[in-house]
């Protein structure tokens, strides 16, 4: 079993940056591709951003592609979602997820534990 919790969302303006966290539970992180999804109210679930287990291969949603760069760091567990130049459609609640599967996947069912969200909130 894997938790994850997330953390770094809140309210910044337009043009602004975030670095959202995840640190996740358990000694197999190290062995697991990681995701970042967002939804925002009365939409559906949609993926930002993976990452592979070692961190050499990542894959982004068009929409955010050159603004957000995930990473991860395998020694603390965690993973990363640095993002810039943030606009009012980024606004969404965003997800960590873990996929027991080590490749870059961006469909929400292939990935096996999901954290709790954090708020991302981009005023115009």
């Amino acid at each position: 079993q894997v938790q994850l919790v997330e953390s770094g969302g809140g309210l910044v303006q337009a043009g602004g940056s975030l670095r959202l966290s995840c640190a996740a539970s358990g000694r197999t992180f190290s062995t697991y591709a990681m995701g970042w999804f967002r939804q925002a109210p009365g939409k559906e679930r949609e993926f930002v951003a993976t990452i592979n287990w070692s961190g050499a291969s990542s894959y982004y949603a068009d929409s955010v592609k050159g603004r957000f760069t995930i990473s991860r760091d395998n020694a603390k567990n965690t993973v990363y979602l640095q993002m810039n130049s943030l606009k009012p459609e980024d606004t969404a609640v965003y997800y960590c997820a873990a996929c027991t599967v080590g490749r870059v996947l961006n469909r929400v069912y292939d990935y096996d534990y999901w954290g709790q969200g954090t708020q991302v909130t981009v005023s115009s």
